[in-house]
């Protein structure tokens, strides 16, 4: 039935909708707003790390003795994605690497004394910039708004997540 819906409106007066009536298009544009914000705010501070170096060193911090595997799929990006990730972080002196005692095909991963001093210093930029991003809701939308994204990408049940 709502499938049914969804059509139905996809297809008002015989023509077919819009992008900006989309909801791919909807999430694309708060993706690449998002993403503004938060380098905007990286450069005034004067840090070149991305969103995804930001949410991985939080996953990493979250979960001594992760693996690469683990980190990817607490943050929802794909192994191939995160090794790189990971590599840039290493590079930068932020993440160390080593073979895991566990699964010698893993290589677990920690924040160097570097990566957590940076990773606290971010907290307060990051934390403010979450407002830029849904200023324009009210606090009763901005909670309605993190429930729904939360069920439309499934992580509103009590189901391990993916690796």
């Amino acid at each position: 039935m709502r499938n049914l819906l969804v059509l139905r409106d996809i297809h008002q007066k015989g023509r077919v909708m819009k992008a900006h009536g989309m909801v791919g298009h909807m999430i694309r544009r708060l993706n690449q707003l998002s993403t503004q914000v938060f380098f905007r705010h990286m450069q005034e501070a004067g840090l070149d790390l991305t969103s995804v170096q930001f949410a991985a060193m939080d996953a990493i911090l979250e979960n001594p003795g992760i693996d690469q595997a683990g980190v990817a799929g607490l943050i929802g990006y794909d192994r191939a994605t995160i090794g790189g990730v990971i590599d840039r972080l290493v590079q930068k002196g932020l993440v160390a690497r080593q073979v895991s005692k566990r699964d010698r095909r893993a290589r677990e991963v920690a924040l160097t004394p570097e990566g957590e001093a940076l990773f606290q210093r971010m907290l307060p930029i990051v934390a403010g910039l979450q407002a830029e991003i849904v200023g324009r809701l009210t606090p009763e939308e901005q909670a309605i708004f993190f429930k729904l994204a939360r069920k439309a990408i499934g992580e509103d049940r009590d189901e391990p997540r993916p690796e």
